[in-house]
């Protein structure tokens, strides 16, 4: 039933103050204008934007139009930028329809997440340190012009992760790194750019983004099966603190992405007597007056302790 009828009819005769006459029938006038919106076949798109729709049965939203069976608000270009009635009958123009460009942040992500809020991967995406830094998808997806093969990205993964991580690009100029640059793994690989729960490893430090493997694991564990376990003796470092307690995740100028060059000098940081730590609460062990760290033969711990990842055998991590 159209509003603005009933308000005409039976508003002319009455002696309503004309301030409050104007209120009402410029009340009517915009819930015409909203009802008037509509939506139109996605063929009228390809009149002003022929670049966009010649290329777009490429694109993975194009599903929603082959499919042939979703409603008009989830089909196509108006699946995304919402009815284009009054986009067409003004001629254009960006204040006509929802465009992304013009979008603030938060409603850039509800509009996304009409359809990408499915899966688990993305379960902390409002919560993520890339949300609340004020990003949004557009950030690092370009729906229409993606120069990237793989999830609609603006520029290849690392390039892109590299643009706002320029601390992390020159980790992976050092020496000894894992290789990001090379292509033999990405970014994703380790990281979760859409949001973590929260690690179960670290303690305080709370690395961010970073996606956890099976068991609630750290990601290292992925590719560095062997380290996994479960040992009959752990070492209680590795699987408290994890493995950025002993390495660099990205690169390091040390053999084996260690932190410090010397192996005794990085043990002697936990295993300097302090107490009440471990599951007894007995403390980290000290080395024995027989490992004299001026001597050449123990500076080097894993020459004996070779199984420092944990070990079924020894409780000293020994042979």
């Amino acid at each position: 039933m159209c509003v603005f009828t009933e308000l005409e009819t039976g508003l002319m005769f009455l002696p309503f103050r004309s301030g409050l006459y104007l209120a009402i029938m410029c009340g009517s006038a915009c819930i015409l204008q909203a009802q008037a919106n509509r939506f139109v076949s996605n063929d009228v798109c390809k009149e002003c934007h022929p670049a966009i729709w010649n290329s777009f049965y490429k694109n993975p939203h194009f599903k929603s139009v082959a499919s042939g069976k979703e409603s008009p608000e989830n089909t196509g270009c108006q699946g995304c930028h919402g009815p284009a009635g009054n986009h067409v009958d003004n001629g254009g123009g960006k204040e006509t329809i929802r465009a992304f460009s013009v979008l603030p942040a938060d409603q850039v992500l509800d509009t996304c997440l009409r359809c990408h809020s499915q899966t688990l991967s993305r379960a902390n995406i409002r919560t993520s340190q890339h949300t609340l830094n004020g990003m949004a998808c557009t950030s690092c997806h370009s729906i229409h012009r993606s120069q990237s093969t793989r999830a609609l990205l603006r520029k290849p993964q690392t390039a892109l992760c590299e643009e706002c991580h320029t601390d992390v690009r020159a980790q992976f100029a050092m020496p000894f790194k894992h290789r990001v640059e090379e292509g033999v793994i990405s970014c994703t690989d380790c990281h979760n750019p859409h949001g973590s729960f929260a690690p179960t490893w670290g303690m305080a430090s709370r690395p961010r983004h970073v996606d956890q493997a099976m068991a609630n694991e750290e990601p290292c564990l992925n590719c560095h099966a062997d380290k996994r376990g479960p040992f009959v003796f752990e070492h209680l470092g590795v699987r408290v603190d994890g493995c950025e307690t002993c390495h660099a995740p990205h690169g390091s100028p040390n053999s084996r992405l260690l932190l410090r060059p010397v192996v005794f000098t990085l043990c002697l940081e936990c295993h300097n007597g302090a107490g009440n730590f471990g599951r007894q609460g007995n403390g980290i062990p000290m080395q024995t007056s027989a490992h004299n760290m001026a001597d050449p033969r123990y500076q080097n711990c894993t020459a004996c302790h070779v199984r420092i990842h944990g070990s079924n055998a020894d409780s000293n991590f020994l042979r």
